[in-house]
């Protein structure tokens, strides 16, 4: 594939280098599916799911949050990120990834030709942790089923899990994150395919190893570009 001017923007602005192979294939589109293949009452579900994690008291963090933060995009998204938990601004907006690792995050997604708003974006918890401290176990199992319920809905074609914590939460691993990534996991008895990179955050405080976040990247362009409705 040949990579777009617009492309290489959005590389350079990672601070990646572009080496594009000729026969790395077609870009994935967009957007696939259709509400009708979802099922006429999905919206009404994900209503649902979400008044139920508004109104969560499963555990303490619903005493000091502001809000709960419980997702954004497309329900007909084929690639779903998952990260941590809200931070300040998360939980002041109600929308996960915002600021500037929601920025790089943008462009990560526009780097393998995906607006945010055509990918679904949730969070291991859907309450900010104080001090955005890392979540307590209790806390996560709690989350869970909220998370569980978003990905049952949504069917994702693959999973594209950002940092440690949320890696290691939703495969059930104690490994680092240099252990997870560059290897292929699963997800569930449907077996989801999960792709592990690096935190947005963590890539603006080590920005040399956004080199290896675009090979992680590529690999779920390849699998949005091998599956159905490419």
């Amino acid at each position: 594939m040949s990579v777009s001017q617009r492309q290489r923007q959005y590389l350079a602005a990672m601070g990646i280098p572009v080496w594009v192979s000729r026969d790395e294939g077609a870009l994935p589109a967009e957007e696939a599916g259709s509400a009708a293949a979802r099922g006429e009452d999905a919206e009404s579900r994900w209503q649902a799911l979400e008044a139920r994690v508004a109104a969560c008291t499963r555990c303490e963090l619903h005493k000091s949050r502001t809000q709960t933060v419980f997702g954004t995009g497309s329900h007909e998204a084929r690639l779903l990120v998952i990260g941590e938990a809200p931070g300040a601004d998360e939980d002041r907006q109600g929308e996960p990834f915002v600021g500037r690792a929601g920025r790089l995050l943008n462009e990560m997604l526009l780097a393998i030709g995906l607006r945010r708003e055509t990918v679904y974006i949730a969070n291991i918890l859907k309450c900010r942790p104080p001090n955005n401290r890392d979540p307590r176990p209790e806390e996560v199992v709690s989350c869970e089923p909220w998370l569980k319920g978003q990905i049952d809905l949504l069917q994702p074609q693959v999973i594209l899990a950002v940092g440690r914590i949320a890696a290691q939460n939703l495969l059930k691993r104690d490994e680092r994150i240099g252990a997870m990534r560059g290897r292929v996991h699963h997800y569930g008895e449907a077996r989801i395919p999960v792709i592990v990179t690096y935190h947005p955050a963590y890539l603006l405080r080590s920005p040399k190893e956004k080199r290896k976040a675009w090979e992680d990247l590529k690999k779920v362009r390849q699998f949005l570009a091998s599956s159905p409705g490419a």
